[in-house]
């Protein structure tokens, strides 16, 4: 919901701003859109909008609903890392599976699950600890790991969940 906030806010400060010629593409009368849950942009015809790309391949469950749609009726394959605020090897492992996963050009999404926040969805998919990271394919469980792994490790473990 911060994130949210901050992404309205910046894209509010951007609007009045016209940037330097050739490094925006401008935006004159369509919606853009990148994936369920991001921000929508419908300039008017009257002025134009620049801006850069900012779809990611992670984002963060909400709640329940929000993870049956994201993840579970998704049709590309989806990581699912179930972590804690509170957990030093969730700090490290997280921002090294999104890396991984960034390189996968839109061939895998990561799901982010805070175990404290979704316990419903901790105790469904049985995560004893974290961190607990899960593939999920056609709604399913194909694959899981519980702890940290390195980049070779999870780049096996993507391109097993891609296949």
């Amino acid at each position: 919901m911060a994130q949210r906030l901050l992404l309205r806010r910046f894209l509010a400060s951007i609007i009045s701003r016209k940037p330097p010629q050739g490094r925006w593409a401008p935006l004159t009368s369509r919606a853009v859109r990148c994936s369920p849950g991001d921000l929508t942009v419908t300039p008017n015809q009257a002025r134009s909008i620049y801006t850069t790309r900012v779809c990611t391949t992670t984002f963060n469950i909400q709640d329940g609903p929000d993870f049956q749609d994201r993840v579970v009726n998704s049709e590309t394959p989806v990581v699912v890392d179930f972590h804690a605020q509170w957990c030093g090897p969730c700090k490290i492992l997280g921002p090294r599976l999104e890396k991984v996963v960034a390189k996968q050009h839109g061939k895998v999404v990561m799901a982010k699950v805070d175990i404290d926040d979704h316990t419903d969805l901790a105790l469904e998919y049985e995560v004893s600890a974290v961190p607990t990271v899960l593939a999920i394919k056609n709604g399913d469980v194909v694959d899981k790991f519980v702890g940290i792994k390195d980049e070779d490790q999870l780049e096996a473990f993507l391109k097993k969940l891609i296949g």
